[in-house]
């Protein structure tokens, strides 16, 4: 049997090298600044991924299913094309649990690396707590002056972001409720499973409200809201560094929804046009045609990955007419272009609806996460701060920079502030349900097979602080998007001015936890 141990889990032993043998001779100054550039640069790589992933779950989004219907009255056959997502479930299910993806790999690992023992490994938990401040205050005050000067845009479907605001609120405080009133500082297997299953329940009440099914959702309209997920934007280098639209400019509409291209309908307000049966053959050899021609530009588009990664300086970097700039584009062409090189193996979004490069991206993503989680424990060692704080702070940032960069595009990119909060507020969800349901759930049921204990909480008192605050500060932050919206008519935007005031001020709620937090588990510990 393995060893049990009662205590907090071990610290590695400052001794051990991480990246090269001859790192344990240096001063542990000189190694914990080393670990510290190195962790920023696997943060760099995360947000390098993060536009590959989200660019693959556009993908996904326009996936749309044929639907054949007969017109009772006429006997002509209809055919449309429905998106196989719903927009709702998209963003709970899609966006918040792929931003937030480096946490709960990283909350797994954690886990794991810890089984064998009675006390849980404690990175992963506040790792997840802080960054549900960082989601909530900083991703909060980057979105709220993301539109354009003097523009507004606001949630448009207000029933569904408050069932996803109840789930995010009760997801911390049902964290409370088994850390220190139900079984204090214990976590059992029911509580574990318990808390993994209302993942389930959280989709199940935004798909309800989202069809105001009676009974269970909330009797609000929703507003006018579009029908793509995010719209084309018009030029997509800015947001990524991966377009390769002019290698698909042979290619028709490459980059354009099947739904609108190869529909046998033209949307109008009614909502569809029949068409003659004569014209659905030459339809459906336009689509296998396009089809085939899409199977020999992947490969081409694939190629060109590698190819851009390994050149140094953008065509749009050529373009520029001053020095300085081209310079810094090109440096930083330089530091990024491990992470470019590297993640050229993702498969192109436009493979199997996207799928294929959604999952890749995912697993890339775990692997960063691993690797940070060891980076953390030789800071931890050479510096004597404890993980906890690092946790709350740079691992908490880091690892929360998807959910930045994912609710930053959709804040400039789409119509209505739907998706930019709703990522914010379910990703909050998903790190509880998700990023510590499961990483103890998997040590409960090993506990429980191999011991026949539950799972201790060594930090469980820092954890529960750190809670109160969250709750606390949460609750002027919504209060001020409330204000905003009854007051300015919109969530994000408006005068700049207040935009940037707004902005601050969730700024300042976020040091606030930080301080008071990292002193707490300070003292805990």
């Amino acid at each position: 049997m393995a060893n049990i141990n009662m205590g907090n889990t071990a610290t590695p032993s400052c001794d051990t090298y991480l990246l090269f043998s001859g790192e344990t001779l240096l001063p542990n100054g000189v190694r914990a600044f080393l670990y510290t550039v190195v962790l920023m640069y696997c943060f760099i790589g995360l947000s390098a991924i993060t536009a590959r992933f989200f660019k693959s779950m556009e993908s996904i989004m326009k996936h749309s299913r044929e639907v054949v219907t007969v017109d009772p009255h006429t006997n002509a056959t209809i055919v449309k094309h429905e998106k196989v997502w719903n927009y709702t479930i998209a963003d709970v299910a899609l966006l918040a649990f792929g931003t937030s993806f480096p946490q709960i790999s990283l909350a797994t690992i954690d886990a794991i690396r810890n089984l064998g023992q009675l006390t849980a490994g404690g990175l992963g938990p506040s790792t997840l707590v802080g960054s549900a401040a960082f989601d909530l205050f900083p991703i909060h005050a980057v979105c709220v002056v993301m539109p354009r000067a003097g523009s507004k845009k606001k949630i448009s479907d207000l029933g569904v972001w408050l069932v996803e605001l109840f789930w995010s609120f009760w997801a911390y405080i049902w964290l409370y409720i088994i850390l220190e009133v139900w079984t204090p500082r214990v976590i059992t297997l029911s509580e574990a499973l318990l808390t993994v299953l209302q993942y389930g329940l959280l989709l199940l009440h935004a798909y309800a409200q989202d069809k105001r099914w009676p009974y269970v959702s909330i009797p609000l309209a929703r507003g006018e809201r579009p029908e793509d997920w995010v719209p084309e934007e018009e030029d997509a280098s800015v947001y990524y560094d991966d377009n390769y639209d002019d290698i698909e400019e042979n290619l028709p509409v490459q980059n354009e929804d099947i739904v609108d291209i190869f529909s046998v309908h033209s949307y109008s307000n009614a909502g569809y046009h029949h068409i003659p049966e004569k014209d659905m053959e030459e339809l459906s050899t336009r689509h296998t045609v396009k089809k085939k021609q899409e199977d020999t530009h992947w490969l081409s588009i694939w190629r060109q990955q590698f190819v851009d990664a390994a050149m140094l300086e953008s065509s749009e970097s050529r373009k520029m007419d001053s020095i300085c700039p081209r310079f810094i584009r090109i440096i930083w062409s330089l530091i990024i272009a491990p992470w470019k090189m590297f993640f050229a193996f993702v498969p192109p979004y436009q493979i199997a609806h996207g799928w294929i490069a959604f999952i890749c991206s995912l697993v890339f993503i775990s692997g960063i996460a691993y690797g940070v989680t060891k980076l953390t424990d030789e800071i931890s060692c050479v510096t004597g701060v404890s993980p906890f704080v690092i946790a709350f702070t740079a691992l908490a940032a880091g690892t929360s920079w998807p959910d930045l960069v994912a609710s930053k595009i959709a804040a400039e990119r789409q119509l209505t502030a739907d998706s930019a909060i709703a990522n914010i507020t379910c990703s909050n969800s998903v790190n509880i349900y998700v990023g510590i349901g499961v990483p103890w759930l998997v040590a409960t049921v090993y506990n429980f097979f191999v011991y026949q204990k539950p799972l201790y909480i060594d930090n469980a008192a820092g954890l529960s602080y750190s809670l109160l605050i969250f709750f606390a500060t949460s609750f002027g932050c919504i209060t001020i998007l409330v204000l905003r919206r009854i007051i300015l008519g919109a969530e994000l935007g408006g005068p700049r001015l207040w935009a940037w005031v707004t902005s601050v001020y969730f700024m300042i709620l976020w040091v606030v936890f930080v301080v008071l937090s990292s002193l707490r588990v300070s003292e805990v510990m």
